[in-house]
């Protein structure tokens, strides 16, 4: 019996079965302005990431004329960096939008594999140390090992549980919480949240805030705006400054916390899928979760590797939901001497 073209892969009808990849798409045969305007990387580094995520793709490709994992890779970066339709990505390299989708899956797949050798707290001591100077050349507070905020990336209405990814904005969103060192590289990124849990609550659950809780000897301070609660090992505004010293403290907060929310947006300006302005992620909330963590790995590995991370930073300020700080909440009596002693030696 016949089968109905409708329902094949164009892939099959071009190409036919066998046991090798398709090569669909010659990198050597394009411009390095092609590649970089296309697929929002150099050459040099798309044939790093060929050899770093290669032996995954492979695994995930044993079929029938697999697609070449070169060609996997191209098809992600250019459907994560162009926020544009898989289809019409998939219309460039001359793949099918059904197989665009598989490569976008299995190199999100192989990039969350990574995530462990690319994004985390671990450093020697001399690492450690460069990024406190780092921190304290941008306004003068010591000790800072970290900034941390919150986003909200917006994606699809969900199917189930529509209501708890709805965010204060209306609209609905992941929000993902990240850490970051004074040059922008990720030291934590979780990317899982459902939009309508607040920063606040986002922390308190995060595996971040049960590692410091946890150490017994703090290396150091994150930063956090008045949305998070202040502790020992996490330094906040002073809500209601009453000093000179207290207003030069809050200023030196805000000028380095800033570099949270640039690594924000230089992520959903290198990654248009991320940004809102394109329009929001069209699948479950699981698998953009995983869309945006393995952008979260690429801006990691791309800064490793020398590219810089603010090169295609917006200007405007991120469009997050509102939020304000809990007058609720009980203080710490520890951590507000803390806080004291630092505006007191530092900022007096």
């Amino acid at each position: 019996m016949a089968i109905p073209i409708a329902i094949l892969d164009c892939d099959l009808l071009l190409h036919g079965r066998g046991h090798k990849t398709l090569d669909r798409f010659d990198i050597e045969s394009v411009s390095d302005e092609f590649l970089l305007t296309t697929f929002g990387f150099p050459r040099d580094f798309i044939y790093y990431l060929v050899e770093l995520l290669k032996d995954g793709l492979l695994r995930r490709t044993q079929r029938s004329r697999a697609i070449s994992p070169d060609v996997q890779i191209l098809a992600a970066l250019g459907f994560y960096t162009s926020g544009s339709f898989q289809s019409k990505m998939g219309d460039a390299i001359g793949i099918s939008q059904a197989s665009m989708s598989r490569c976008v899956s299995n190199v999100t797949r192989a990039l969350m594999e990574k995530a462990p050798e690319f994004i985390g707290f671990e450093r020697d001591e001399a690492a450690r140390q460069q990024d406190k100077e780092e921190f304290f050349r941008v306004a003068g507070i010591p000790n800072v090992i970290g900034v941390i905020d919150c986003a909200h990336i917006a994606i699809k209405a969900p199917n189930a549980d529509n209501s708890s990814y709805v965010n204060k904005k209306g609209f609905h969103s992941i929000n993902c919480q990240l850490v970051c060192d004074a040059r922008g590289l990720l030291l934590s990124a979780q990317t899982h949240w459902p939009g309508s849990l607040a920063h606040r609550a986002v922390f308190t659950q995060s595996s971040v805030y049960k590692m410091f809780e946890e150490q017994e000897k703090h290396e150091g301070w994150l930063l956090g705006d008045h949305r998070y609660p202040l502790r020992k090992w996490l330094m906040t505004p002073v809500p209601n400054p009453d000093t000179p010293a207290d207003f030069r403290y809050n200023v030196a907060h805000v000028s380095t916390h800033e570099i949270v929310d640039r690594t924000f947006r230089a992520l959903q300006t290198r990654f248009r899928c991320l940004d809102g302005a394109k329009g929001y992620l069209q699948y479950s909330p699981e698998k953009c979760s995983h869309i945006i963590q393995a952008c979260c790995v690429l801006h990691n590995i791309s800064l490793q590797s020398g590219l810089d991370a603010w090169t295609f930073e917006r200007t405007e300020a991120t469009d997050q939901s509102e939020e304000s700080s809990d007058p609720t909440e009980n203080v710490d009596v520890g951590a507000l001497r803390v806080r004291q002693e630092l505006i007191q030696n530092h900022f007096s």
